[in-house]
């Protein structure tokens, strides 16, 4: 797997994945920002009925799109956007990226309106064990031992937290894969678009979707963006910037971070996640289910000090040579 990138690293030895991902500090604020807000979430959501999952997500699509068009608008970026639409390879790989998100989405907000918040944390709990999955499988990355380790364990909590919720944990599959997916794709497509372009074409993709939904629960009389005072028109409203700053945040330090480092900051939000559900939204955790959580969590700190491991011989490995520079010949 691709180390996290050493901030002082002389320029002579940095590697190829250091001078491709440039603002390796910048990223992580990045990630620390998006994967923060996404912890609160489930706050946010629960402000929302009674809108339900579909309409709410399309709902984040519309008006996502709007925060997005004026960012566009007041960075000047139109000629990005037309070169995305240019770029046959691009634009389709947003349009997977669009797909993969409206998955996300969705699921998620299933799982927090039908009180499964705890089920959606575990399925953000295991996206790093995910994202270390797809570095083999789509990256062809070679994993060390700890990762193998950290990767089987959360094999066997899969397991266990299958028999714990008698039936598999879908909704926390569909969202590490979904999430891991997107981040995969965002990864690929690199610095050719920024965070601000691609948003904007993944919610262009997928507005037509969202007005089909809408328009249907208008003509079914069930929509309640406009049938539910002003108050709940902008706090659905709101949806579009609550969406897009993350989304931003992410697609930022996505393109400036290697997966591995997007593994690790994504503990933040299931953390923030589950401690919510269960001390604030009230549910349930049984004693089974706290054992299928803390091999998890062990699986999670096998990966994490596999990461430290990794990245304190990289620093040590800098450091020998730009010693051995220092006092080469001129």
């Amino acid at each position: 797997m691709t180390s996290e990138p050493t901030a002082a690293a002389p320029a002579p030895v940095r590697t190829a994945a250091d001078r491709a991902r440039p603002g390796g500090a910048t990223g992580l604020l990045y990630g620390i920002g998006a994967y923060g807000l996404w912890g609160l979430l489930p706050l946010y959501f629960m402000t929302l009925a009674p809108a339900g999952p579909v309409e709410i997500v399309a709902d984040r699509v519309l008006f996502s799109l709007v925060v997005c068009l004026v960012l566009i608008a007041a960075t000047r970026s139109w000629r990005a956007l037309a070169d995305v639409f240019r770029s046959g390879r691009t634009f389709w790989a947003l349009a997977l990226a669009a797909g993969l998100i409206a998955v996300n989405w969705l699921t998620y907000t299933f799982g927090v309106l039908s009180g499964q918040t705890i089920e959606a944390a575990l399925g953000y709990f295991i996206n790093p064990l995910v994202s270390v999955l797809l570095g083999v499988l789509v990256l062809k990355e070679r994993l060390r031992p700890l990762q193998w380790a950290a990767v089987g364990t959360g094999a066997v909590a899969v397991v266990v937290l299958t028999v714990a919720y008698g039936r598999v944990p879908w909704i926390a599959l569909i969202l590490a894969f979904s999430f891991g997916f997107y981040g995969l794709v965002k990864n690929r497509v690199g610095a050719k678009v920024d965070a601000v372009t691609s948003l904007t074409m993944e919610t262009i993709v997928l507005t037509p979707f969202a007005l089909g939904v809408v328009g249907w629960l208008g003509a079914a009389g069930t929509l309640t963006l406009t049938g539910h005072g002003a108050g709940h028109f902008w706090l659905l409203a709101a949806s579009g910037i609550i969406t897009a700053v993350p989304l931003l945040f992410f697609g930022a330090a996505a393109r400036r971070l290697p997966m591995t480092t997007i593994g690790l900051l994504q503990y933040l939000a299931p953390l923030l996640q589950f401690t919510m559900a269960v001390t604030v939204l009230g549910e349930h955790m049984a004693p089974e289910r706290w054992v299928g959580f803390g091999i998890v969590w062990a699986a999670l700190a096998v990966l994490t000090v596999d990461m430290l491991l990794v990245s304190g011989r990289r620093r040590a490995a800098l450091r020998r040579a730009g010693l051995d520079a220092a006092h080469r010949p001129a």
